[in-house]
């Protein structure tokens, strides 16, 4: 198998998925996506997403697909046959999953294993790239920290964590992408194919329509830009490395041109050490940034939260070629921008 130029992207209306869409039409890929207008913001960037295909060079078809249906994924595999699936689809939120947690495994374990299960059926060869999670190493509370004035730190893992760091799923959102992460982990070791597991940190950037439980960077730069009140759970102490949308981008690409010599990797995926930044750390930022104060009240932390989590992305760095470029501070910058941009 070639370069991949026919593509499949799951959850292609949300934030990370409307970007990789857009992408790979610009470079003229024929580009599925498939979305069931889970997300909020998701038939705005399906509108955007339109009229970018107007322009580019690549073809455009949408699929209002639920990964819940298992024959209606199979059937649309069967038809397509994509040469790669950019997996994206998903529930992203612990606290949903903590109150829903049969709908958060629905979509996040079973409808990931129905898709990859269709993808073995129909078209073994293709490359398959899902978006787990650093919350499959659970709240990572047998590594020590040291509370500083406005971070955590971790002494023991001061370059962060690599992909060798013990599973500890522990919230039921970690339980199902944690499950997923695994069948597709193995999918790629038994069957041979092309499988990638990408354990996210942190990603944020246009296209990104922020909420209180999922998109914290994005969410916290429009509270403070709105100047409305809004809770940080804990100290605001917790760390994690942040990676702008392009980057992200920049790394699929490197996967997409090593697509034939993958087979059951995993990856840890963030800004890395040096793009890691705590809430009291942003928050302060954009005090500075949009000169004016903060809002904010503390509640209690959420149970489970890591105080301190950032991606080694050393193994990515060596095996993929790949580097972030966009600094943190350039990043949130641009989501001042997005968010000031009145799109909403």
């Amino acid at each position: 198998m070639s370069q991949p130029k026919s593509i499949l992207v799951t959850g292609g209306c949300g934030f990370i998925g409307s970007n990789l869409a857009a992408h790979y039409l610009d470079k003229g890929y024929s580009v599925s996506v498939l979305d069931n207008f889970w997300r909020v913001g998701s038939r705005q960037n399906l509108e955007w997403l339109k009229e970018r295909a107007e322009k580019s060079k690549g073809t455009f078809q949408f699929y209002e697909v639920d990964l819940r249906e298992r024959s209606s994924v199979q059937n649309l595999l069967s038809q397509l046959k994509p040469e790669a699936v950019l997996h994206f689809a998903g529930q992203v939120a612990a606290t949903v999953s903590i109150q829903d947690p049969y709908v958060d495994f629905s979509i996040n374990a079973e409808g990931t294993f129905y898709l990859l299960d269709a993808v073995r059926e129909s078209c073994p060869e293709a490359l398959f790239v899902f978006a787990s999670t650093n919350k499959v190493y659970g709240d990572l509370s047998v590594f020590g920290v040291v509370e500083e004035e406005t971070r955590y730190t971790c002494p023991e893992h001061q370059r962060g964590f690599n992909e060798k760091t013990p599973l500890d799923f522990y919230s039921p959102y970690g339980c199902s992408k944690g499950a997923a992460d695994q069948y597709v982990r193995d999918f790629g070791r038994i069957y041979n194919m092309h499988t990638v597991v990408l354990r996210l940190s942190t990603i944020y950037g246009g296209r990104q329509f922020a909420t209180y439980d999922q998109g914290w960077i994005g969410w916290f730069v429009e509270q403070v830009i709105r100047q409305e009140r809004f809770s940080i759970s804990g100290n605001g102490k917790q760390v994690r490395d942040i990676l702008h949308a392009h980057d992200l981008i920049a790394l699929i690409d490197s996967l997409m041109k090593k697509a034939t010599t993958l087979s059951g990797e995993i990856f840890n995926i963030g800004g890395g050490i040096d793009n890691s930044l705590s809430i009291r750390e942003l928050i302060s930022y954009l005090e500075k940034t949009l000169g004016c104060k903060a809002d904010s009240y503390h509640i209690d932390a959420r149970k489970g939260d890591q105080p301190f989590y950032v991606s080694n992305i050393q193994k990515a760095q060596d095996k993929l070629e790949w580097v972030p470029k966009v600094d943190k501070w350039d990043g949130v910058n641009k989501m001042i921008e997005w968010v000031n941009s009145g799109i909403k």
